[in-house]
């Protein structure tokens, strides 16, 4: 059954005190844009059976996307709103256990949301937005994964008047999980062991509801909080060198801290290096809700660029300790930034696991004269009994893969995508070396 949640944007009765012939104007000039997706899944398991998981070969196929309207400033002053919506259009496997749950919603539904809908204030360089709005940061996003993305409420503020210094503070109250989520729905997601950990660490919460706006702390642990508050810090000054510092203290839950520095090396040939580092800090705070949480995770990546190639090998660790989940990082909302996540396998997180990743691609637009990008990788994750998903195993999960984007010079704006991942002992009890073959096959046309 197709489901619509609707709200009135956040504020709307300040426009209320502008003159008619302004808000005319603001309406008459606003920016349309939106995206039409439709989105192909289908996997296959080598291991059969219905326990954890459900592993039953499934698929699934959905169009749907977003339309976006924001009205002109009046004064610095501006609204917008966005429409999200994924339909099954009655294409999909009458046998719900074969038919893959991360496009739909809750029960393999059709569902709209009116995902955005915000005030949003600009002047010089000080940007102020209220209201439910797309945000992406490290440890909290968008996860633009599969047909919806997540979607949050609350206020988010920028100011650029620092040279080479942009500041970001916002406080969130609200989220709305994307289908992604439903790949770690109930009822196995419920606590902080097993699957509940895989989702904990893979950028998702406690509860299993799709679209639909909900406490931050209820989605993220099952219990109301008073939302997360972040405070950034982005600079440039260096040249050749981004470095970014996020704080996120997810009240009564725990507090994070992200770092990450980009440098792009000097080079005057076709060859540019690049090196990255990566790290964050957890620990519990107030009424610790999620219970004891003392968790440390680097990465560090090493790049290079030559003329349409790219190529990139990262390392990253996560230590172990005592408490909720062991030590792993806890990333209920969207933010799953490791650089060594695989395009499923998100077992970076894990508490007491080393992982490495390799990926290529290159752009073959001056061989072929078509803008056609293919790209692979590997990665693999050594992991100790310490992790909270099978605690008291170690193994090594592996995954590979393919990425091949397509802009067609005919259609501007279509981007056409095949990917496919391909994962070995995601689970380390299973009778098998649990994995799967999958493949993607996604058209967006953005407007």
């Amino acid at each position: 059954m197709k489901k619509i949640y609707l709200s009135l944007p956040l504020a709307i009765g300040m426009f209320s005190s502008l003159q008619a012939d302004s808000l005319s104007d603001a309406f008459a000039n606003a920016k349309v844009s939106g995206q039409i997706r439709t989105f192909y899944i289908d996997r296959a398991w080598n291991e059969s059976g219905t326990p954890a998981y459900g592993k039953i070969d499934n698929s699934a196929i959905a169009t749907g996307g977003h339309l976006k309207i924001e009205t002109a400033p009046i004064e610095g002053v501006s609204l917008g709103t966005a429409f999200y919506t994924t339909q099954g259009m009655g294409l999909n496997n009458d046998d719900t256990t074969k038919v893959n749950n991360t496009l739909l919603g809750d029960g393999l539904s059709s569902y709209s949301i009116l995902g955005e809908a915000y005030l949003k204030y600009s002047k010089d360089k000080t940007s102020v937005t209220i209201g439910r709005q797309k945000i992406d940061t490290p440890l909290a996003g968008s996860d633009d994964a599969r047909m919806l993305p997540n979607l949050f409420e609350g206020v988010v503020a920028s100011n650029s008047d620092i040279k080479d210094t942009t500041i970001i503070a916002g406080h969130i109250t609200k989220m709305a999980a994307g289908t992604f989520s439903n790949a770690y729905d109930a009822p196995v997601a419920k606590t902080t062991t097993g699957a509940g950990a895989l989702a904990l660490h893979s950028g998702y919460g406690l509860n299993d509801t799709s679209g639909r706006f909900m406490d931050m702390g209820e989605y993220a642990v099952g219990a109301d909080t008073k939302g997360v508050s972040a405070l950034a810090f982005i600079n440039t000054s260096v040249p050749n060198l981004k470095l970014q510092a996020w704080d996120y203290y997810a009240h009564d839950i725990l507090n994070a801290l992200y770092l990450q520095a980009d440098y792009k090396i000097p080079s005057s040939s076709a060859l540019k290096p690049s090196l990255s580092a990566q790290y964050i800090k957890e620990s519990d705070i107030g009424d610790k809700i999620a219970g004891e949480v003392d968790s440390n995770y680097y990465g560090v990546k090493a790049g290079v660029a030559y003329n349409n190639l790219t190529a990139d090998v990262a390392y990253s660790s996560t230590g172990s300790s005592a408490g909720t989940t062991n030590g792993g990082i806890i990333s209920p909302w969207g933010g799953s930034p490791s650089f060594t996540q695989g395009m499923v396998t998100r077992h970076s997180f894990f508490a007491n696991t080393d992982a490495y990743k390799l990926s290529a691609g290159y752009n073959l637009k001056d061989d072929l004269g078509i803008n056609l990008t293919p790209s692979a990788y590997f990665a693999s994750y050594d992991i100790g009994k310490e992790n909270a998903y099978s605690n008291g195993n170690e193994w090594t999960a592996k995954e590979k893969g393919f990425d091949i984007k397509y802009n067609p010079a005919s259609i501007k704006n279509l981007e056409l995508k095949l990917r496919g991942n391909f994962t070995d002992k995601f689970h380390a009890t299973s009778t098998k070396d649990l994995g799967w073959d999958e493949y993607r096959v996604i058209a967006n046309y953005n407007f």
